[in-house]
């Protein structure tokens, strides 16, 4: 019996030895990386692109330092490049502008950091690898929803109001959105929205209130419009359906405006996917294994499968 017991501490001994240098080994492999998002932190959709961040260095250990730069692209330029100045084993961000991450990219891939583009696309930048939806794709896949579902027609006029004017998403969705609507002689007018949520609504109200007789359909190019619609619609009374609407749908609201009937169809993004599978990809690239490949997401859904889409961002 004692033969037995001494056999069975030796082997307890031995476990707990061979079990210690590797807890320490993955504390002391834990790396750094930066997120950065041109997006605004009051903006609903990048909540959920932060949750994903956030996930993964909890289901990690690494550590994950995030910032929002709300559009402003020096900002974001000395993001990346304080990002470089810290040593960052990966950097994962969004594009606010088409060409204004060049320099900053090139500087952080020369000093062999990778950086990962989510969300918003540039091929101009020489991005590792790139996580998200393709922007031109979508706009041109909302275009062609209200031709196919007969709710615009030649000669129609679709109103498409936008955050940030000139910013690379909304670019990128009225090229795609032009594809289809040039051909057939309808035309359209982008407008600023702002990233305020109360000066949103009072701008779509304004512009509604001025050009109602003329719009025929809505085409939404962000999330914080997508998500005033049925505000919009009730402050001047519009009723739901009345006018055609497809877009953004990254919402809580959103998602009720469809189930609800003020949205035709909304696009889902997968924001906490995109930035989990970003930073899964910059960790990769940080241990020698070049992705070498896009991760694209995304979905458009309507009232039969919005309650999908409510239920993941109700946490359901």
């Amino acid at each position: 019996m004692f033969k037995k017991l001494a056999l069975l501490v030796l082997v307890v001994s031995v476990a707990l030895v061979l079990s210690i240098p590797f807890i320490s080994s993955a504390q002391d492999e834990a790396k750094v990386f930066y997120w950065v998002s041109h997006g605004s932190p009051a903006d609903p959709v990048w909540t959920y692109f932060l949750a994903g961040a956030e996930q993964w260095a909890a289901d990690t250990g690494n550590e994950v330092r995030t910032s929002f730069h709300s559009g402003d692209v020096p900002s974001h330029q000395e993001a990346i490049r304080a990002a470089i100045a810290a040593g960052a084993d990966g950097i994962v961000t969004s594009s606010p502008d088409p060409g204004s991450l060049v320099e900053v990219v090139a500087e952080a891939r020369a000093a062999g950091i990778p950086v990962i583009n989510i969300n918003t696309p540039d091929p101009t930048v020489d991005f590792n690898a790139y996580v998200g939806g393709d922007n031109v794709v979508f706009g041109r896949n909302w275009a062609q929803y209200l031709v196919d579902n007969g709710l615009v027609e030649a000669g129609d006029f679709v109103w498409m109001p936008v955050e940030v004017p000139g910013a690379t998403y909304g670019v990128q969705e009225e090229e795609g959105i032009a594809s289809v609507f040039e051909p057939l002689g309808i035309t359209w007018e982008v407008t600023d929205a702002t990233l305020d949520q109360a000066e949103i609504i009072t701008r779509m109200s304004d512009y509604l209130t001025a050009n109602r007789d003329k719009i025929s359909a809505i085409i939404g190019m962000g999330d914080l419009v997508m998500g005033s619609i049925k505000r919009v619609f009730d402050q001047v009374g519009i009723a739901a359906g009345d006018i055609p609407v497809v877009g953004w749908g990254n919402s809580l609201d959103t998602t009720q405006e469809v189930l609800e009937g003020y949205v035709n169809a909304a696009q889902w993004q997968d924001p906490q996917a995109t930035s989990y599978v970003g930073l899964s990809l910059a960790a990769m690239a940080a241990s020698g294994i070049p992705p070498g490949f896009d991760v694209i997401t995304g979905a458009l859904y309507e009232a039969d499968t919005a309650q999908i889409y409510d239920d993941i961002l109700s946490g359901n």
